[in-house]
């Protein structure tokens, strides 16, 4: 295994291989070139971890190989020499970007230790860009927040079809976060630096939208007074995301279809073909397999755009994230709006868990905003959240769904219990130690009241 890669130039052939020589006994593989020309096209062909290279060269200086590498090689640490050695030239070689900058007649120890620190900062920018790419891939990922076992699933699966050209489709109620698994798909893949295109199918009329998405020609129709570029021609090279696409009308399905086929459709009121390389994600909160049995939605269609299917869980199935979710978006708002917000009072995180969240995560947003905007309080209270939020909680509840003459308050307070533990075991696969952590409670008191309440997995499958 070799020290590092390094390329020497000088133009004293003897010397030029006497330390080549030098350094290869040390473990390093070394290659010599004898001018600046020569030298740049050798690193142009091969990422060299060093370049020890003369100041003075037959055809230009090693300033000017300095310059070169810093611009397009940035990674290569390059070493100077020099027979006339002075503190000028040694601060403007380093001003301009050289590792080091040594006299002649060079002390072999000295060069190697050089060498070793050099080869060191060129290990550190390497790890720091491949952590910068390990980042950039995830930062779609990494704004989407939980660790629900549906959540890590979905993210497994993203990971999976990312670089690929499928087309993946995104299933889930209004909410849930589905632009933002498609903006994750995009930013994983090798489309990252090419356009993301979102068109929200159901705003617009039947029309609109199929001008929108291919665009047209002046004259195509009244009020087309000159070409529109459509959205599927802007996101060439990069991925189109089409929601709501179970709203798309009987007309635009076909042509959405010829599409997926063959990449390929005719902007309107023109009969040239335009072809476009995009990767195409869409996304539905209806169930399109009933919307092919009824008629509504085309069964070809259909079986192209689901090639990859994502399923978002809605948030009253993912409870354990609700704290994860929570705490985030209250840390975006607190730097947002400046106030001293803590955090929230166990009864309003209880309050927060309890809840249906019938609009999901978008909802769950404008709550927190809301509540970091209107407190007074250094830590979020119940009263500080929505009163849709207080007025649904199922204890609130309790007076219309179990205040039946006769009722007994104890028996009224277990059912809404069962069912938050049931859907608690639910979330997290039956998992008793993952359940009693979200609920709050330790593992024996989740034993307790499942007995209690005859809760197990077997006959939660009966039911």
């Amino acid at each position: 295994m070799t020290q590092g890669s390094l390329l020497i130039v000088d133009d004293d052939e003897l010397l030029l291989e006497s330390m080549a020589d030098s350094l290869r006994s040390l473990g390093y593989r070394a290659e010599t070139s004898e001018n600046c020309e020569d030298a740049i096209r050798r690193m142009k062909d091969y990422p060299f971890d060093a370049v020890i290279c003369d100041v003075n060269l037959p055809d230009q200086d090693g300033f000017r190989l300095l310059e070169w590498a810093t611009q397009f090689v940035p990674q290569t640490q390059v070493i100077l020499l020099t027979g006339l050695g002075t503190i000028e030239s040694a601060v403007e070689a380093i001003r301009l970007g050289a590792f080091d900058y040594l006299t002649k007649p060079i002390v072999e120890e000295e060069l190697n230790f050089t060498l070793r620190r050099a080869l060191g900062k060129k290990q550190m920018l390497t790890n720091s860009q491949q952590l910068k790419q390990a980042v950039n891939q995830r930062l779609g990922i990494g704004n989407i927040v939980g660790h629900d076992y549906r959540m890590l699933k979905m993210f497994d699966l993203i990971e999976s079809v990312a670089d690929m050209r499928t087309t993946v489709l995104i299933l889930g109620e209004s909410g849930t976060g589905k632009t933002m698994t498609a903006r994750a798909i995009h930013q994983m893949s090798k489309r990252r630096d090419k356009p993301f295109v979102e068109v929200a199918c159901g705003a617009l009329s039947d029309s609109l939208l199929e001008s929108e998405l291919f665009g047209h020609v002046a004259g195509a129709f009244t009020g087309a007074n000159h070409d529109k570029v459509g959205k599927f021609l802007q996101a060439n090279g990069g991925t189109i995301f089409l929601d709501e696409i179970g709203t798309a009308s009987p007309s635009l399905q076909v042509k959405l279809l010829r599409v997926l086929q063959d990449r390929e459709f005719e902007p309107v009121g023109s009969t040239k073909t335009q072809k476009v390389d995009v990767r195409m994600i869409l996304a539905t909160n209806l169930d399109l397999e009933e919307a092919v049995k009824k008629g509504e939605f085309r069964q070809d269609l259909y079986y192209r755009v689901n090639v990859v299917s994502l399923t978002q869980p809605p948030l009253r199935e993912r409870v354990s994230d609700i704290p994860l979710l929570a705490d985030h978006y209250l840390q975006e708002f607190v730097i947002q709006t400046g106030k001293g917000v803590a955090g929230f009072s166990q009864e309003a995180m209880e309050l927060l868990q309890r809840y249906r969240w019938p609009g999901n995560v978008r909802e769950l947003v404008n709550a927190v905003e809301r509540a970091v905007v209107l407190t007074r309080n250094t830590v979020i209270q119940p009263g500080d959240l929505p009163e849709s939020l207080r007025r649904d909680d199922s204890f609130a509840e309790l007076g219309g769904r179990f205040g039946a003459v006769g009722n007994h308050l104890k028996s009224a307070l277990a059912d809404p219990e069962k069912q938050l533990i049931i859907e608690a075991l639910e979330t997290h696969g039956w998992n008793r130690q993952e359940t009693a952590d979200s609920l709050g409670i330790n593992r024996t008191t989740l034993y307790k009241k499942m007995k209690k309440y005859g809760i197990s997995f077997e006959r939660q499958l009966l039911s």
